[in-house]
Parts: structure tokens; C-alpha cells; sequence
């Protein structure tokens, strides 16, 4: 995995990928790598949300707010008023072969303006107990229960174009404090072992260096799955030598998973959890010397004291996904440069699905940054040289401990949001 390979060896092969001759894109120095956009300033960079320099405290002060995640806030940018779905509204109500529809006192909608709204919302035929915002502006404009009794919502296209921007500045905002997130972890993995930093920093590392979910225990006793913090002794296979673990488990959507942990801190602390009674793997011993299992509520609460910012679990697959696209990306254009970009876009995706374990089309919507899918002309050329091409400038501090690549990525990322941060603000909707 970059400069760590041999911390975890999995089936998928996390981060790398071989093309037979290409070298690992890992081995190239941190201190040798060129920005994207000419060398670094020693004095700050350029960061989305910004016109100018600014200094590193400010560059996390943005990052953290970012990953605050208000929706009070993305309402406010989107020019809509936000609203909770449960104040008094119009209902729709199943008339002869259509709908008619009723406001908050129960009377029939007669204004044709109305009417137009209301069907323009395009709300599915088959949803009951119907909810439509009295407010056109509103961030959400509908609800209702589908077939299967779940509740549903329909939003403003100006909230939706908002929260996908705001998703996806949230990749940059985590690279941003991720060098934190690993020098916390570095310093808890030598803390007592079974104690709450010590295990929780384990779980970090594996979430990090295999991919594999965080785990949820609704979700795996209603399917039998099972992640991290879900995984059961039985899941745990020894090796062939003291210092050598397999963790092979049933994950998500069937997919099964075989990972080689390989690290010996990371071995030790498994086999230490093993030794402790209980199913689950990963246990500690609070203050009080109270055994405590490992929920996915405290790897994000773990994850949230250790950067200082709204990070949970999931933004490793996030931010790991938009990298090894990129990555990906890089090594097509070397290895086939008569290919159609379309092509390398397809190939890379397929390459991520087998990394996360998701399908080709739920990576490219939810787990890699449009920005890296863009224009290989305009947008991945930039990646690829700067993966590629020895630099004069060292990295600036705050993002020393980011891997060659990662860096590259994070850099380049921040400079086209930089460029759409100048762009005309988006309209706002009545």
C-alpha cells in the first residue's frame, strides 16, 4: 500500500496495481514530488473556499469545517430554507385512475399553479401517506413510504447540487487531516495493550490498510455480513507462522473477503483481542477495567477525537477510492495511451470495484471524486506528471506523512475545486 506495503497483503491488493513493467507508484519519494500546478510554497498554499495563501491552521480550519456536515448550512448556500419534513403539509390522496390532493386543513387543491408544482415533483405512484413541503423552497419538497413500507424523500435539485459538492469537497477536507489521523494512531498503537486507544488505533489501521467496512450490528444479524467491528474468532484463521493472520469473512452484498495481515503490531493486537473472552474480536478494557466490545459508534467517535473534525469510517473508502482511481488512471495512460479515455474510465472503475467490493457503478457515484474522472486532457495529465516527475520543492509539512501519490491526488484536487470556487455562484430557485 504505497510506501507500507507489507502492513497487509489483501486478495484485492489495495492501492497498487500491477502492469507488469510499471514500477510501484509508492516508491517514488515524498520529498521528490512535484505539485501539480508548480512547486509548493513554503509560506501556505491554495485551498477550495479561498482566492489566496493561507496558512496551515487555516487550510484545517477549513477542512474541519467542511466535514462538519450542517445541513442547516447547505440550505443556507443553496438559497433554500431548510425544513424538518414533519411541520403540517399538503397530502396526496389516491383519486379515481390519478391523485388528488389536500393542504394542512384537509381541503381540496384547486390552484392549477399548485396542481403544476405538485406533479413536477414526479413523486412515484406507488408511495402512500404522501407529504409535500408547503414552501416551493423548501431544501426537501417530499416524502412518502414505498412498497416495502420504507420512507422515502425527494429534495430540491438546488439542495442536490449543493450536498454532491459538499460530498465531494469532503475527500479533500479528509486528505487534509488524515496526516493527523495517522500520527494519532501511530502513538496509540504504543499505548497498553486491550486499552481504548490501542485497540480502537488497531481498528483504524485495518480500516485503513485493508478496506474493509467498519461494520454494523443491525445490519449483520439481519444478513449475515460482517465487518470490522462485527467480525466474530471464527473469522480469524492463523497462519503459517506466529507473525501471520487471514481474517476471511462474509462482507456486504455477499462479497467474500480473505485478508492477510501481515504487520506483527497489528497481529499482536488481534491476538491479544483473541485471548479475551467474548465473540467478537475486537474488545478493550475501559477505565474502570470494564470489557468493552468495539462498536462502529466508537471507531467514529475515536476517529472524531483524533482529528478534531467530523471524520467517520466510511470517508477511508471515500478518500482510498478517489486515489486508487487515480492511480489507476495514471498507469492506463502509460501502459495504453491508444485508448479511448472512456475506455481507461471503465477499466479504472472495474479496478476500484474489486478493491472496495462494491459494483462498478456504486464506486464511480459514491466512492471517487468526479474531479479525477474529468477530461484526461484537463484533468488527469496533471496526476499522472505529478505521480510521475522528480521535484526541486519538498512537500509542505502538513502533508508530509501523505504517501507520493496520495499527495498528488490531494493537490490536484485542490486546485480544481480552487478553479470552481471562482466559477458564478449557482442559481438559486424560487
Amino acid at each position: 500500500m504505497g510506501s507500507n506495503q507489507g502492513w497487509v497483503r489483501l486478495t484485492r491488493r489495495a492501492y497498487r496495481f500491477s502492469a507488469g513493467h510499471s514500477a510501484p507508484i509508492g516508491a517514488l519519494r515524498r520529498d521528490r514530488l512535484v505539485h501539480p500546478h508548480g512547486p509548493f510554497r513554503h509560506d501556505g498554499c491554495y485551498f477550495p473556499g479561498t482566492m489566496g495563501k493561507s496558512r496551515t491552521s487555516s487550510s484545517l480550519t477549513w477542512a474541519r469545517r467542511i466535514l462538519e456536515d450542517d445541513p442547516l448550512a447547505s440550505a443556507e448556500a443553496a438559497g433554500l430554507r431548510y425544513v424538518a419534513g414533519e411541520e403540517p403539509g399538503f397530502t396526496r390522496v389516491r383519486w379515481g385512475k390519478g391523485f388528488s390532493y389536500r393542504d394542512w386543513q384537509g381541503r381540496t387543491v384547486r390552484d392549477a399553479r399548485l396542481r403544476e408544482r405538485f406533479e413536477a415533483l414526479v413523486i412515484p405512484p406507488a408511495w402512500t401517506e404522501v407529504w409535500i413541503c408547503r414552501s416551493s423552497n423548501g431544501h426537501l419538497q417530499a416524502t412518502g413510504r414505498d412498497e416495502a413500507g420504507r420512507k422515502q424523500y425527494l429534495y430540491h435539485p438546488g439542495w442536490r447540487v449543493v450536498r454532491d459538492r459538499q460530498k465531494y469537497d469532503r475527500v479533500v477536507a479528509f486528505g487534509r487531516v488524515l496526516p493527523s489521523i495517522r500520527a494519532q494512531v501511530a502513538r496509540d498503537l504504543k499505548k497498553p495493550a486491550l486499552s481504548r486507544p490501542y485497540v480502537l488505533a488497531s481498528v483504524v489501521k485495518l480500516l485503513e490498510t485493508t478496506l474493509v467496512r467498519v461494520g454494523n450490528d443491525e445490519y449483520s444479524r439481519k444478513n449475515s455480513s460482517y465487518g470490522l467491528t462485527t467480525l466474530r474468532k471464527k473469522h480469524v484463521l492463523r497462519g503459517p507462522s506466529s507473525g501471520e493472520l487471514t481474517l476471511a469473512f462474509p462482507g456486504k452484498s455477499g462479497k467474500d473477503w480473505n485478508v492477510d495481515v501481515t504487520d506483527r503490531p497489528l497481529v499482536d493486537a488481534i491476538v491479544a483481542c483473541l485471548e479475551t473472552p467474548g465473540w467478537e474480536v475486537f474488545k478493550y478494557f475501559d477505565e474502570d477495567g470494564v470489557k468493552r466490545d468495539v462498536k462502529s459508534d466508537d471507531v467514529n467517535a475515536y476517529l472524531r477525537e483524533i482529528s478534531g473534525a467530523n471524520v467517520t469510517a466510511k470517508d477511508f473508502r471515500t478518500w482510498a477510492g478517489t486515489v486508487l482511481a487515480a492511480v489507476a488512471l495514471e498507469e492506463l495512460e502509460r501502459t495504453e495511451p491508444q485508448a479511448r479515455h472512456d475506455k481507461r474510465l471503465v477499466r479504472a472503475i472495474e479496478r476500484v470495484s474489486q478493491e472496495l467490493g462494491n459494483t462498478p457503478s456504486v464506486c464511480r457515484s459514491c466512492y471517487v471524486h468526479p474531479e479525477v474522472l474529468g477530461d484526461t486532457k484537463a484533468g488527469m495529465e496533471s496526476v499522472a506528471e505529478a505521480v510521475r516527475q522528480r521535484a526541486q520543492a519538498k512537500l509542505r509539512n502538513e502533508i508530509a506523512s501523505l504517501r507520493a501519490e496520495e499527495a498528488a491526488v490531494l493537490a490536484f484536487l485542490e486546485a480544481r475545486l480552487a478553479e470552481r470556487d471562482k466559477r458564478p455562484p449557482l442559481s438559486r430557485s424560487a
